[in-house]
């Protein structure tokens, strides 16, 4: 339990942070203790600071109170004794479980859905962002629109007879209810709208990367991975918040780089989660999109993590539901700084010998990622030898901004250079090939 909520709790900005007690579910002694410590790192990304933490071990929740009826009273006890403002619960509550729980324990309650959102209605600052945020909410809480009190209960249940509800409870509370569905649902189709029109900006903004002849290469990985330090890192700047943090970034960024010579895009993108919810993952699709235009995946990896390997095989889930599995893909064992030389770092490198250890704040090893990424980046290029007029240089800085040039030496009458571009130049070029030595 103390591993649990010892995460991150030396922030100084969360001594004023309201305090939350965490809650989950166990079938198998020791089974929750991933999922639990990454509900603590959520928390803290969302500003609370948990206290304490409440497993039971049971085979499935209970439909009424998730938890059985004894520990419900002994959460109540938990919570009061430690003076808790919020409980939260490692799964995705129903409306009666949510509304049994706040009459039992008279506090806040999230569940592990809510607390994500929450996280990202911090962090969105796009509009592209705040659409996809206020989508999810809406795609959340339009199931959860229920009628309040014993009434509207009734009204929902319906009683014996032929005629649903009963004397009394008919009328203007289901007329509201109903109302308030066609709102959101309503509102929920502009979002859509407003969501595809920023997809069709995305496709021009394409076309015209594709035009300017740049390589993307996108950075993805589970959340708090190192992504954005990353991207700092090869941009040679502090543009990108970078924090220890669940989803600090939630906006898609790009950057334009230079590796070895060659001009090309870098973008990083919203973290991956374990069990991200399916309202979240549809919601937030517009922004991973852009994955299928990458050309080169850079899938960053906290090495350091307890379940590195867990963490992993739930990006390449993801990876596969978003169709971009088979692309080029670089393994990064980020933060390799805090296991250079241990025990695990030993064994994370026998379990995945495919990934190239580095540290992106301590700038280790980004010199071998430089190499990876120029030889899987550029292996579409195009090599040539050419003889340039020195009137026709011009040539040269578009050699520089569609590929990268190789080496250069400046004859009497010529510019002799080696190149590799990509194919839309080469017909252009023609003229001026000649044969290599």
């Amino acid at each position: 339990m103390h591993e649990i909520i010892a995460v991150g709790l030396e922030r100084r900005e969360l001594l004023a942070a309201e305090k939350a007690i965490l809650v989950g579910i166990s079938r198998l002694e020791g089974e929750g203790l991933r999922s639990m410590r990454e509900l603590a790192q959520l928390a803290l990304s969302a500003g609370a600071v948990p206290i304490d933490v409440m497993v039971q071990m049971r085979r499935a929740p209970d439909p009424a109170t998730y938890l059985g009826k004894g520990k419900v009273q002994e959460l109540r006890a938990l919570r009061l004794s430690a003076d808790a403002e919020i409980v939260l619960f490692d799964a995705e509550l129903t409306p009666v479980q949510v509304g049994n729980l706040l009459d039992e324990l008279d506090c806040k309650i999230l569940d592990r859905t809510e607390l994500i959102l929450d996280i990202f209605a911090q962090h969105a600052t796009s509009r592209e962002g705040q659409l996809q945020v206020e989508l999810a909410q809406l795609s959340y809480l339009l199931p959860r629109l229920v009628g309040k009190g014993p009434m509207m209960d009734r009204i929902a249940g319906g009683g014996g007879g032929g005629t649903a509800g009963g004397v009394g409870v008919r009328g203007p509370g289901e007329t509201k209810l109903e109302t308030d569905r066609r709102a959101l649902r309503a509102k929920m189709s502009r979002l859509k709208g407003q969501i595809e029109e920023v997809r069709r900006q995305r496709a021009v903004e394409h076309r015209a990367r594709e035009r300017a002849g740049l390589p993307l290469v996108s950075l993805v990985g589970y959340t708090n991975a190192g992504k954005s330090a990353l991207l700092n890192a090869l941009v040679g700047s502090e543009e990108v918040r970078a924090h220890d943090r669940l989803f600090e970034t939630l906006d898609t960024t790009i950057r334009r780089v230079e590796i070895q010579g060659a001009q090309l895009l870098v973008s990083d993108t919203v973290g991956f989660i374990h069990n991200l919810p399916k309202d979240l993952f549809s919601a937030f699709m517009a922004t991973l999109e852009q994955l299928q235009q990458a050309d080169v995946i850079i899938h960053v990896l906290d090495a350091s993590a307890p379940w590195a390997g867990t963490e992993r095989q739930a990006s390449e889930e993801m990876l596969a539901r978003l169709g971009v599995a088979d692309k080029p893909t670089i393994l990064v064992l980020n933060k390799w700084d805090k296991i250079a030389g241990t025990a695990r770092g030993e064994r994370i490198l026998a379990e995945m010998p495919d990934g190239l250890p580095i540290s992106a704040t301590q700038q280790v090893g980004l010199e071998k990622l430089h190499a990876r990424i120029a030889e899987a980046a550029y292996a579409r290029l195009v090599p040539l030898s050419l003889q340039l007029p020195y009137d026709r240089l011009e040539l040269l800085q578009l050699c520089r901004e569609h590929g990268r040039i190789l080496d250069t030496e400046y004859e009497e009458d010529h510019v002799a250079v080696n190149v590799e571009v990509n194919s839309e130049l080469v017909a252009r070029l023609k003229s001026f090939v000649v044969a290599p030595n």
